[in-house]
């Protein structure tokens, strides 16, 4: 057996250990370890799932990557039309990482009540459409289910519905108008189904509808759309999907990235990682200085041990990794307690939503969290060895100690 482990669990294993002055010292450095991996997972699982939905809610609504003419239109309406007679269309197989391709049309339009109204974006749809996102979404009512022929039913937001007192099976005119000088134009809209993302900057702006009657107010044809939206596989791979599309694309289509044309929203919620780093370094430095106190006083504790093992021969060297074993114990009880308490609290958000938040700020209506072993893993790992490490700089103090007055040292 490894003569420094047995000492190591001799000293931990006895009852003195438990009763000493390094008790109370070492209680708090165990719970400023625990203290610091429950703070580092919080902030991690809630900094990467407040990331992820945000991202899923602007995707559901544009799609990872968009194609569309090169104009200056800053608004969201499509103003020139594209032909869906394109090679990469219905299915781009020209780019493995493409999982889905959809043809939409933006058209503005007013919803005129008796009492109110409001300007939104109509996104006209058609049986290409990928409803997955939004099922999630979904508070009241269906998906629509929208074939070649003319359909007046109508998707619309919680928000919207809230604003407007409208719920599932009322009906309403949109308004829509592009030259002063002739009638607008109504169209009579079914609500069929209400929903929710919690991203209210979407939420006011967009309902979902037939494509076909906005192709018909443009005087465009069946095969004409107002740009194309692009999903793909993995979003870490954006940026090198994003210039395979281009280059398998015409050369008067350009193709724009999600994160582009969102650019401020993506720029804010990179911030989160900056945020996290910032806290995980902070909780391991203080975890780290508590545990470098709990050692310095095991050594003074065990003084006259440290004399006795010299003078029998122990190396310093050896001596040190009786009491590295010994802190290596108190961070893995440490360890242990902090992922315990960590875990329960982020299952329990999971599954209760103790925690909401403001979706005008955040977007979101609870603390979304994201859990992830290979995370958990790597935190646990890094903050043990991390704090090994820190462990080394007081050990080295045992080689100043002097074998004959460590043992009279009382």
């Amino acid at each position: 057996m490894n003569l420094e482990l047995f000492i190591a669990k001799r000293i931990i294993g006895t009852k003195s250990y438990k009763s000493s002055v390094s008790a109370p010292i070492i209680k708090i450095g165990i719970t400023a370890i625990a203290i610091g991996v429950v703070v580092m997972l919080i902030a991690i699982s809630t900094g990467l799932g407040l990331q992820q939905k945000i991202r899923e809610k602007v995707v559901a609504f544009n799609g990872h990557i968009i194609i569309a003419n090169y104009d200056n239109n800053a608004s969201n309406e499509s103003l020139r039309p594209i032909s869906k007679k394109h090679d990469f269309y219905p299915k781009f197989s020209q780019v493995s990482e493409v999982e889905h391709i959809q043809a939409v049309v933006h058209k503005f339009t007013v919803i005129r009540t008796p009492i109110d109204f409001e300007g939104v974006i109509v996104k006209g749809v058609s049986s290409d459409y990928n409803w997955n996102y939004l099922k999630d979404f979904l508070v009241a009512g269906s998906i629509p289910q929208y074939g070649d022929d003319y359909s007046n039913d109508i998707l619309i937001s919680q928000y919207l519905a809230d604003r407007l007192q409208f719920k599932v099976g009322d009906s309403f005119q949109a308004v829509f108008g592009e030259d002063v000088n002739k009638a607008p134009r109504i169209i009579k809209y079914d609500i069929i189904g209400i929903f929710n993302s919690g991203f209210q900057e979407l939420d006011q702006t967009f309902i979902i509808g037939h494509i076909k009657h906005l192709q018909r107010l443009n005087k465009w044809a069946d095969n004409e759309i107002g740009h194309f939206e692009v999903f793909v596989k993995d979003f870490k791979n954006l940026d090198e999907t994003a210039i395979q599309i281009y280059q398998n694309t015409p050369s008067l289509l350009n193709a724009t990235k999600v994160t582009t044309k969102y650019a401020t929203i993506f720029e804010w919620i990179k911030i989160f990682d900056s945020n996290t780093y910032g806290i995980i370094g902070i909780m391991i430095l203080v975890a780290g200085i508590n545990m470098i106190t709990a050692l310095l006083v095991l050594i003074l504790e065990r003084t006259q041990m440290i004399g006795i093992l010299k003078a029998l021969g122990s190396s310093n060297k050896n001596i040190q990794k009786i009491f590295l074993f010994n802190a290596a114990y108190l961070i893995g009880i440490g360890l242990f307690w902090g992922n315990l308490i960590g875990l329960a609290l982020l299952f329990a958000q999971q599954q209760f939503k103790l925690f909401p938040l403001d979706p005008s700020i955040y977007y979101v209506t609870e603390a979304p969290v994201y859990i992830n072993l290979n995370y958990i893993v790597v935190l646990n790992i890094g903050t043990f060895v991390i704090c090994l490490l820190m462990l080394l700089i007081p050990s080295a103090i045992i080689s100043k100690i002097s074998a004959v007055k460590a043992i009279r040292f009382q």
